[in-house]
């Protein structure tokens, strides 16, 4: 059973508003009802104090669908959190900003600014049952157009992402093939020049050499195929990294053609193992030469840097970029879990 609830209703409704009678001991269980519009003619004086009973329907269809499980929706949240952000934006910010002093403004802006908007895009999500597409024009119907241009400026990253996928693709089948030499670790190959040179004839150098290291010829030469210094000579198509970007696109498209809801285990994957890679850097990090001095300037903060714009500027900008807010990702997750879910838990 349901109850409608209609109170100070001046002219005319156009609209019942259903809400389900659920126990939270019940929340988990499929709740299914459909309420056609209706127009009601009601004064002021007639509404006060009525409800009207609704019995719900279990035949009628919920083609949306939902979280299979609770921490489906949990790992969601935190594969979305954790990314390229936290691996190669977080730790220069970190440095840029004077170590330590990064971290309270991080902390501070995520305490204030990052965790309520992260619960308030997923509840808002819940409630309407919609995502970043729609979400916005049903709060707002003026600004209906916001959520058509945010998903505009979220497909052009996606193009973005989809070329560090085929980069990593590439590394990756690259990696598998010439194990267990890797191709940017000497100096021998077509790609390098006279002024690669491998770490062994390091005290060879001085101020006055021009020299590269082999990874970075790799990535210039043979990965992108640059072959000037300027952007007027694009070069030609390179095949190989087309190739993995093609395959990249694919991948995308055979976890999300059912509805990220219906991934499955893929999730806890890309929940999981993002850690794993973190865990794995930070161990080679700390054995690197000169790992000590970048510890003592990440431990011993320094303080007179809070009194300047740019630390409180970062902490903020990188909060909404880890947890990746505003752009409608939040409210598509929340969307898919039931209205009575109690997604603070």
């Amino acid at each position: 059973m349901g109850i409608l609830r209609y109170i100070k209703f001046e002219k005319m409704a156009n609209k019942i508003i259903f809400f389900p009678e659920v126990n939270e001991e019940d929340e988990d269980k499929p709740t299914k009802c459909r309420v056609e519009e209706e127009k009601l003619n009601m004064n002021k004086g007639d509404s006060a104090g009525k409800s009207v009973t609704y019995v719900m329907s279990s035949d009628d269809d919920d083609d949306r669908g939902g979280w299979g499980h609770k921490l489906d929706f949990l790992m969601s949240c935190i594969s979305l959190s954790v990314g390229l952000g936290n691996v190669w934006r977080f730790p220069y910010l970190c440095y840029k900003n004077g170590g330590g002093v990064f971290l309270v403004t991080y902390t501070i802006s995520m305490i204030f600014c990052g965790i309520p908007i992260f619960f308030q895009e997923i509840a808002v999500g819940q409630y309407l049952g919609s995502g970043g597409m729609t979400f916005v024009g049903q709060l707002c119907p003026i600004l209906k157009g916001v959520g058509f241009a945010t998903m505009t400026i979220v497909f052009l990253l996606d193009i973005y992402y989809c070329i560090i996928i085929a980069w990593t693709l590439f590394y990756i089948i690259t990696t598998i093939a010439f194990v267990p030499l890797l191709p940017w670790e000497s100096c021998d190959n077509w790609w390098n020049t006279d002024k690669c040179y491998t770490p062994e004839y390091k005290t060879m150098m001085n101020v006055s050499t021009k020299h590269t290291s082999p990874v970075e010829e790799f990535f210039d030469h043979k990965v992108l195929g640059i072959t000037s210094g300027g952007l007027t000579d694009l070069g030609g198509l390179q095949w190989n990294l087309f190739v993995c970007l093609i395959m990249g696109w694919l991948i995308i498209y055979f976890i999300i053609r059912k509805g990220l809801h219906q991934s499955g285990k893929l999730i806890w994957f890309s929940a999981i193992f993002p850690y794993v890679i973190l865990f794995i850097m930070l161990f080679r990090a700390v054995t690197l030469e000169g790992a000590g001095q970048g510890l003592y300037q990440y431990v011993i903060p320094k303080w007179e840097m809070l009194l300047t714009p740019a630390p409180w500027m970062d902490g903020a900008s990188q909060i909404f970029f880890a947890y990746s807010i505003g752009c409608g990702a939040l409210p598509a997750l929340g969307s898919y879990n039931k209205f009575h879910h109690n997604a603070y838990k």
